[in-house]
C-alpha cells in the first residue's frame, strides 16, 4: 500500500520518493522517540516491541507491566447510544463485517498460496435463519441494504446468532462495504461498519 500511497502522493506535488518500506521505516524512527532504537535488521533478528528509545534498548515487553504511567487505571462511565440502523420488517437481519484469519484489507487476496486456502467471500449465517431462508452452505445469495447489493456463497455456522449475517471486506468481488452505514462514531469519527440492517435472499442452490 505504501508504494500506490507514495505515488498518489508524489502526483499532487508532494514528492516521495520512497524505495523500500525499510526507508520509510527509518524516517519514522527518526521523528518518533518511542521508535528511536528501532530498525528492521533488529526486528528481523530477534522481534521488537516500542517502546524502543535508543539502538542499545531492548525493548519493552510489557507496556503497562506493573502500573499505568498515571497509577491505577481510569474508566469512565458512558451512556449507551443504540446504533443508527437496526433491523425492521423491510430489513430483518443485522450485518457484521470484519476480517477473517486468512487475509488482511484488500492486498492478501493477490497471494496465491493464501488464496488457495480460502480464495472468496462466504457469509455466515446461523442454522435457523438459513432454514427460514431455505439455503444451505454453498448456495448463492444476495445481501441487500438500503445503500447496495452484493452476492455471496453462504456458510451456515452457529458461529452466528440468529438474525445476524456476517460478512469480510477482503474481496473486490464481493465489496461487502458498499452495504454498510455512513453513520460516525459522534467522538472518534469510527464508522459503524459493524452494525447495519439488510435483507438476504437465495439466488442459487450450491448444487
Amino acid at each position: 500500500n505504501w508504494q500506490s500511497i507514495s505515488e498518489m502522493v508524489t502526483r499532487m506535488g508532494y514528492p516521495m520518493n520512497y524505495n523500500t518500506a525499510e526507508e520509510i521505516f527509518d524516517e519514522m524512527a527518526s521523528l518518533t522517540p518511542s521508535y528511536g532504537g528501532m530498525s528492521f535488521e533488529r526486528i528481523d533478528a530477534q522481534g521488537l516491541q516500542w517502546p524502543c528509545p535508543t539502538a542499545d534498548h531492548p525493548g519493552t515487553k510489557f507496556l503497562h507491566g506493573a502500573s499505568f504511567t498515571r497509577g491505577k487505571g481510569l474508566f469512565q462511565g458512558i451512556e449507551h447510544v443504540p446504533p443508527a440502523e437496526m433491523p425492521d420488517d423491510e430489513y430483518p437481519m443485522l450485518l457484521s463485517t470484519g476480517r477473517i484469519l486468512f487475509h488482511y484489507n484488500v492486498t492478501t487476496p493477490y497471494s496465491a498460496d493464501i488464496s488457495s486456502i480460502w480464495n472468496e467471500e462466504y457469509a455466515e449465517v446461523n442454522p435457523d435463519d438459513a432454514s427460514r431462508l431455505k439455503i444451505v452452505t454453498g448456495d448463492q445469495v444476495k445481501v441487500t441494504s438500503r445503500r447496495g447489493e452484493v452476492t455471496t456463497k453462504v456458510e451456515v455456522t452457529d458461529r452466528v446468532p440468529p438474525g445476524v449475517i456476517w460478512m469480510s471486506f477482503h474481496y473486490t468481488a464481493t465489496p461487502t462495504n458498499v452495504l454498510t452505514s455512513d453513520a460516525v462514531d459522534p467522538i472518534t469519527k469510527t464508522g459503524e461498519y459493524k452494525v447495519c440492517a439488510v435483507k438476504v435472499e437465495r439466488l442459487s442452490n450450491a448444487s
